[in-house]
């Protein structure tokens, strides 16, 4: 298996159907001990015994540093190692560019940014101790074409951020044989966009994705199953676009 006695942690990853419970799934699948951490110990827990056992679920709000130190703390006192982490935990809104307030900024930035950023310090002493690890962040296509279509500007410029973060985190960390990658999704059909849509506007987005279907969690999750494995023990700082071919560049 491609992931035997690895063990990863997952933000984000105790909704039923979002990219976070599929990535946590497929890895699990392949032989990793899965961590998933999210704002609700139940929740987490619960998604945790979902794959099976072997498994842990933690309470963990990734905007604050001290509550992900504690979860790679409770981590390592379980399994004694952190192989991989993926930043999948993150929130969006609709807002127009006028209509985006500090309290918006600051939340969206907060989940997405500051959280990949804190869950990333706390992984990476681990990692360079061990001298291995993978680092998976999730962006988004709305962070390069500028804009999505149900996030509003503060999610791009978060997104962006992310990207940002992973490269440099990539060019600081290369020598401890620790990678950092990006992920960009385009419109994945998850719990937050599987009731927005209309049957009208997934005929006309359908319409810009050259392999004319719209992505499923499933596909995210193997995209990341890549980055974590040693498959792609020879790329970092990349960016890898999960989109059909909806931004081809």
């Amino acid at each position: 298996m491609l992931l035997e006695n690895k063990v990863v942690i997952v933000t984000g990853a105790a909704s039923p159907r979002g990219i976070g419970k599929a990535t946590a799934r497929v890895l699990a699948a392949n032989g990793a001990r899965v961590v998933i951490l999210d704002l609700r110990e139940e929740d987490a827990v619960a998604a945790a015994r979902d794959l099976g056992e072997g498994h842990l679920g933690l309470a963990c709000n990734v905007t604050r540093k001290e509550d992900c130190l504690v979860a790679v703390e409770g981590v390592l006192q379980k399994y004694g190692r952190v192989d991989g982490l993926i930043n999948n935990a993150g929130i969006t809104q609709p807002l127009r560019v006028m209509d985006i307030a500090a309290e918006n900024f600051d939340a969206v930035v907060d989940v997405n940014l500051r959280g990949s950023l804190y869950m990333s310090q706390a992984v990476i002493p681990h990692m360079k101790k061990q001298s291995s690890g993978s680092i998976v962040c999730m962006s988004s296509v709305s962070a390069q074409r500028g804009g999505g279509i149900f996030g509003g500007p503060h999610y791009s410029a978060a997104k962006a951020g992310v990207l940002g973060l992973a490269r440099a985190m990539a060019r600081e960390l290369g020598g401890d044989n620790v990678r950092v990658n990006s992920i960009t999704p385009g419109l994945i059909q998850t719990d937050i966009t599987g009731d927005k849509l209309t049957p009208e506007m997934r005929a006309e987005i359908i319409k810009g994705i050259p392999l004319n279907r719209l992505g499923n969690a499933e596909d995210v999750a193997n995209a990341c199953l890549y980055l974590i494995s040693d498959l792609s023990s020879y790329l970092t700082g990349v960016t890898l676009d999960v989109n059909g071919g909806m931004l081809i560049h």
